[in-house]
C-alpha cells in the first residue's frame, strides 16, 4: 500500500520560522514579502562575508564556468593551494577537506585514533568531551556531544566517548585511563550558549595532555575563519592544538569543512586510511580561497575586533536598560551572546518582530552572529533593534 502523500514533502526536523528570504547583500536579507531583515545569525556562522560577496560571487562564477568536480583520485590545485595557505597561518602541517563540520570532527577523532594504533597503542580510541558542548549529527559527533535531546531515538549511543562537567579540569583528569586518545573541546561553545574557556584553563589542558601523551584537538568549527577576531580563537591563549576541525565561515555559505593536524597527528592516516567524494572539490576550493583572500588582507581582523568591541559595549547598555528581559553578555569578537531572563526562542521570535535575525542557543543564551563585513551603521542599527525588542517583551509583561 502506498502511503499517502504528506502536505510538506520535507522531514519535519526543523522548527522553521515563517519567513522566506529572496536575496541578500552583505548583512541584509530580502524576503519574498519585500521586507529587509538584518541578519546577526549568519546562517549560524556560516555567510562569514554576508550575502553575495562580489569576490566569492565572481570566484564561484568563475570556476563553475569551467570545472566543478573531478574527485580526489586525481590531483586538485585549488585544494592544494588553500591546503598550503591554512598551514601557512596556522599551527598545522596537513590538511584534509570535507563538506561539513561534523565529517571535519570524524576526520579528527579518526585521525586521534589513527596516531595511536600506529604507536602500538590500538586501545586508545577514547576521547574525553565536555557538557554543553555540540560536535554535529553524525552518530560519532553526537556521542562526542553527548546531549540527551539529540540522542534519544537512535540507539545505543556509539562508543568511545567519556563526558565530563563543562571544563572540570580535576573530573577531567579523574576520566583519563590507558584507553584515552585524546581530549575534544571547543574553545568557546557555540550551541551550548557562548561560554568561553579561560586561556589559563587551555593552558592547563594543552599540559594535561601532553604529560599523559594524548591528543589536543579543537572544535572551532563555528569559533573559526576571524569570527573572533583571530583566524582561529585558540590564537587567543597561545595554546595550539594537534588537530582542529573548521567549517561553516570558511566556505562563506558554500558547504566546505576542513581537518588540520601537525605531522605528528596525521602521519599515520596513509592512503586508503580515509576518504571522501565530494570534500574538495574545485567549486569549494575556489571559494574557499576567495574567503581567505579577504579574512587574511591587511587591517579585515582587526574590523572584526573593533566592530566586535563596540556591539558588545552597545549590548552591555542594553542589558542595563532592561534587567528584567537580560542577565548580560558575553563571548569574543563578533561571536556573542546575551544571557536571557526568558526562554531564548521567546527573545529570539521577539527581534523577528523587529526584523533581527539570531540564533537561539543553550544555557538561555541568544547568539549574535553578525557577517565580519558588518559595518557600525549595522552595529548600532542592531542594538537598536534589540532595544526595541526588549521594551515590547516588557510592554507585553506589564
Amino acid at each position: 500500500m502506498t502511503a499517502a502523500s504528506p502536505a510538506d514533502p520535507l522531514f519535519a526536523t526543523f522548527a522553521r520560522a515563517d519567513v522566506a528570504f529572496e536575496r541578500g547583500e552583505g548583512a541584509w536579507l530580502v524576503a519574498s514579502d519585500g521586507s529587509r531583515w538584518l541578519d546577526f545569525g549568519s546562517g549560524i556562522a556560516v555567510n562569514a562575508l554576508g550575502h553575495a560577496h562580489p569576490h566569492l560571487v565572481a570566484a564561484l562564477t568563475d570556476q563553475a564556468s569551467r570545472l566543478w568536480h573531478v574527485s580526489n583520485a586525481f590531483r586538485i590545485p585549488e585544494q592544494e593551494r588553500l591546503a598550503a595557505r591554512l598551514v601557512a597561518a596556522t599551527f598545522a602541517d596537513r590538511v584534509f577537506f570535507t563538506n561539513s563540520g561534523a565529517e571535519a570532527l570524524e576526520c579528527a577523532i579518526k585521525t586521534a585514533r589513527r596516531y595511536h594504533w600506529a604507536k602500538g597503542r590500538p586501545e586508545r580510541i577514547r576521547i574525553v568531551t565536555f557538557e554543553g558542548a555540540f560536535h554535529g549529527r553524525t552518530l560519532a559527533t553526537l556521542a562526542a556531544g553527548g546531549q540527551q535531546k539529540y540522542l534519544d531515538g537512535f540507539g545505543p549511543k556509539v562508543e568511545g566517548f567519556d563526558q565530563v562537567p563543562f571544563f572540570d579540569l580535576e573530573a577531567l583528569k579523574a576520566a583519563i585511563t590507558p584507553e584515552t586518545a585524546a581530549v575534544l573541546v571547543e574553545p568557546i561553545q557555540g550551541e551550548g550558549g557562548i561560554r568561553p574557556i579561560p586561556a589559563q584553563d587551555l593552558r592547563a589542558l594543552r599540559e594535561i595532555c601532553d604529560a599523559n601523551d594524548i591528543l589536543l584537538i579543537f572544535d572551532e568549527v563555528q569559533t573559526g575563519i576571524g569570527r573572533t577576531g583571530k583566524l582561529f580563537a585558540h590564537e587567543w591563549t597561545g595554546v595550539t592544538p594537534d588537530i582542529l576541525a573548521s567549517a561553516k565561515g570558511l566556505g562563506g555559505g558554500f558547504p566546505v569543512g576542513a581537518c588540520l593536524a601537525t605531522e605528528a597527528a596525521a602521519a599515520a592516516m596513509t592512503a586508503g586510511s580515509h576518504g571522501t567524494t565530494f570534500g574538495g572539490n574545485p567549486l569549494a576550493m575556489a571559494v574557499g580561497n576567495a574567503v581567505l583572500d579577504v579574512v587574511l588582507a591587511p587591517g579585515f581582523l582587526e574590523h572584526v575586533q573593533t566592530l566586535g568591541l563596540r556591539l558588545k559595549q552597545g549590548l552591555a547598555q542594553v542589558v542595563d536598560q532592561h534587567p528584567t528581559v537580560f542577565e548580560g553578555v558575553r563571548g569574543e569578537g563578533l561571536m556573542l551572546g546575551l544571557k536571557c531572563k526568558l526562554a531564548p526562542a521567546e527573545v529570539a521570535a521577539a527581534f523577528r518582530g523587529e526584523k533581527l535575525l539570531t540564533i537561539a542557543a543553550g544555557d538561555n543564551v541568544v547568539r549574535l552572529l553578525p557577517p565580519l563585513i558588518v559595518d557600525e551603521a549595522e552595529v548600532r542599527e542592531a542594538i537598536a533593534r534589540i532595544d526595541a525588542a526588549a521594551a515590547a517583551i516588557e510592554a507585553k509583561a506589564a
